[in-house]
């Protein structure tokens, strides 16, 4: 609950602000978006698009096969979600900060704000990128808040879009995403690279700290944050994998014994929300690490731990990149994957038959996300209370 009182709060300051200096600042609102059209950055994107010309087009040639592999992809998980929307939470909506029960994703509000605003802004600039690599003026480019989230925006000419060739208009479409997903496998590898050698070489686990207690939870009022987990009923949490053996050998309803840094906590072993005979205790953990002893006599106690801060960073960048940078594929208009299932179908058949079609895979495909978020997020939601 303290994230979602962050975000009234901050909602409720911002806006005020920008109403009271909407004029001074040139401050344009459009329904929950604040957005300051600028024309700087505009030369940083021509020298970027002419400098590398065939290698953005090289790329968007190679890319929109991939988006369009991705598409039928996120298609396909949609309407398999369906089969458990009605009786699991689902994390049809990503808000930094806020923990659904059962939801199996949880995302840190400074790690998320950071990676929501890596998003928007890669995004955007390839669409940008492209536009100038085919010939398309760029408006105007500017900052925005979608509520509190930053983000930033760059407005190619749709005039100019839409009488250049097919081919072309689907490299600058497909450009926003094919951008996300390029940042998203960059960090990844980073994550790899630091998680595999990084860590190992500067850390040692030492049980499991307890990163966050679900709302409405059996371990609510019991457990803390901050609490380094060793034991579960005798049975060793000195790891991830040690923890996930314990809790498939725990019931619903038993009575566990938790021996944690803070003393020793008795609690009553809930229901999961996702599956019914599983245990549920309500807890986000991660792997306790502590400096290795050589470690901390070259380099101190405080500088090591930046590996760990940027493996965070760079997992949540990755993880959001290709959360949103899918999700932005999906053959919806006015999203960037219904707008490419546009080209495609005009390219054997007409705009008469083209349009309904798209319409209606459109409002199919809304209505999943719209009960997704009623029913899957919603529910997780209403546990909290």
């Amino acid at each position: 609950m303290n994230a979602l009182w962050f975000y009234a709060i901050a909602f409720v300051v911002i806006w005020i602000m920008a109403l009271l200096f909407r004029d001074k600042l040139k401050i344009d609102i459009q329904g929950p978006i604040l957005m300051r059209k600028t024309q700087k950055m505009k030369g940083f994107i021509d020298r970027t698009a002419q400098r590398h010309t065939r290698l953005w087009r090289w790329m968007l040639n190679l890319g929109i096969p991939v988006a369009f592999f991705f598409m039928f992809t996120i298609v396909f998980l949609l309407i398999q979600s369906l089969e458990t929307i009605f009786v699991a939470p689902q994390a049809a909506i990503i808000l930094p900060g806020v923990e659904i029960p059962g939801s199996p994703i949880f995302v840190p509000l400074g790690y998320g704000i950071l990676g929501l605003a890596t998003v928007i802004i890669v995004h955007e600039f390839g669409h940008g990128i492209l536009a100038r690599v085919e010939g398309v003026n760029i408006k105007s480019i500017g900052v925005l808040l979608l509520a509190i989230l930053p983000g930033a925006f760059v407005e190619p000419d749709e005039e100019q879009i839409q009488k250049i060739k097919r081919i072309p208009r689907l490299r600058i479409l497909a450009a926003g995403s094919v951008f996300n997903l390029t940042l998203a496998l960059i960090a990844f590898l980073l994550v790899t690279g630091i998680s595999s050698f990084a860590v190992p070489a500067v850390f040692q686990g030492d049980g499991l700290l307890i990163t966050g207690v679900v709302p409405g939870s059996p371990a609510e009022g019991i457990l803390q944050d901050g609490m380094i987990l060793k034991s579960i009923n005798g049975l060793s949490t000195s790891n991830t994998t040690n923890f996930q053996e314990t809790i498939s050998q725990l019931e619903v309803g038993q009575e566990a014994t938790f021996v944690t840094s803070e003393g020793t906590f008795n609690l009553k072993l809930g229901q999961n929300p996702n599956n019914e005979s599983a245990p549920y205790i309500g807890i986000r953990s991660t792997p306790n690490q502590v400096i290795k002893e050589d470690v901390a006599a070259s380099y101190g106690e405080t500088l090591p731990w930046a590996w760990l801060y940027l493996l965070d960073a760079f997992f949540w960048i990755y993880f959001l990149n290709l959360a949103v940078g899918i999700f932005n594929l999906l053959p919806a208009k006015p999203l960037d994957g219904g707008l490419m299932l546009e080209e495609l179908l005009r390219f054997k058949l007409s705009d008469k038959l083209t349009r309904p079609i798209v319409s209606s895979v459109s409002l199919f495909l809304i209505a999943i996300v719209v009960i997704s978020i009623i029913f899957g997020t919603g529910r997780g939601i209403l546990m909290m209370f």
